[in-house]
């Protein structure tokens, strides 16, 4: 064999030898790469290059061909962390929208359950434990209180927050018209005084009387009748005009204030003359 012919087999079978292979998932077109398509490409650890391209030589890697950049995709397009961040916050305001619904729902459950154990607490023998059981055993008792109240305040006049006067008259075993007067006010010193008063000048006797006080209110239930002994036989004109003028002059009583003296006690003796116009008119008859 000729030796130029065996030298040149030999240099023929170490380019023949296997070399790694590099596959790029994405092919760019030709018009994208610099000189046509062919550019130069060094592979670490294989020591030459292609067209003719000495194997000392190092050229840029195909990363800067391609484009490549840290944060970016395969083509070279940059990532948008903008969207990925607005998703993250609006995930985050979700989980903390849930966490603090969370928490209201319970401190509701919180205090209903604070509440029902002063309500059990408060029920005299109560042995329900459910909600429904505990609220229908309330609503009962409570019913039963105002039951007891209606009848406490029947037996026992109490005073109310505003000033009133009721009159009714009705008659006794012996005929005798009997008036009942229930007056509430303000406790003051002058009061009965100015009661006391008041029935003498409209020649009243009291029969019955009935104070009750609380605070700075007092009640006076008081049960009169005509030192004249109007009966239930008189006419009935000249009675309510003797109910009238029992109500304006006790009336009178009530609205008095401090400044009012003079005012109250001229309204009073008025009354006081047209009782004796009464008087005398039963008389005459």
């Amino acid at each position: 064999m000729h030796p130029h012919h065996h030298n040149h087999q030999s240099s023929w079978t170490t380019l023949s030898q296997p070399f790694q292979q590099y596959t790029f998932n994405h092919v760019l077109p030709q018009s994208s790469l610099p000189n046509g398509g062919l550019f130069k490409r060094v592979v670490d650890g294989l020591q030459f290059a292609y067209e003719g391209s000495s194997s000392s030589t190092t050229s840029p890697s195909a990363d800067h061909y391609l484009g490549f950049q840290p944060g970016s995709n395969t083509l070279g397009i940059q990532t948008d962390t903008t969207k990925m961040t607005t998703q993250e916050m609006a995930d985050a305001k979700a989980i903390a929208a849930s966490k603090s619904h969370s928490e209201a729902e319970r401190r509701r459950r919180e205090r209903i359950n604070n509440h029902l154990a002063k309500l059990r607490s408060l029920l005299p023998n109560t042995t329900k434990t459910d909600k429904a059981s505990l609220l229908a055993e309330v609503i009962q008792h409570v019913k039963e209180l105002k039951h007891q109240t209606s009848i406490i305040a029947a037996q026992i006049p109490v005073p109310s927050e505003i000033d009133e006067l009721v009159i009714d008259n009705t008659s006794d075993e012996e005929g005798r018209i009997v008036i009942k007067a229930s007056l509430c006010c303000d406790d003051r010193s002058d009061l009965l005084p100015d009661l006391i008063k008041t029935l003498k000048l409209l020649q009243l006797r009291t029969l019955k009387a009935e104070i009750t006080t609380i605070g700075s209110r007092v009640k006076n239930v008081l049960f009169l009748t005509g030192e004249d002994h109007m009966n239930s036989n008189e006419d009935e004109k000249v009675v309510n005009h003797w109910v009238y003028s029992i109500t304006e002059a006790i009336k009178a009583v009530v609205e008095k204030t401090n400044d009012g003296n003079d005012c109250s006690f001229a309204s009073i003796k008025r009354q006081r003359t047209n009782n004796i116009d009464i008087f005398n008119h039963r008389r005459r008859l």
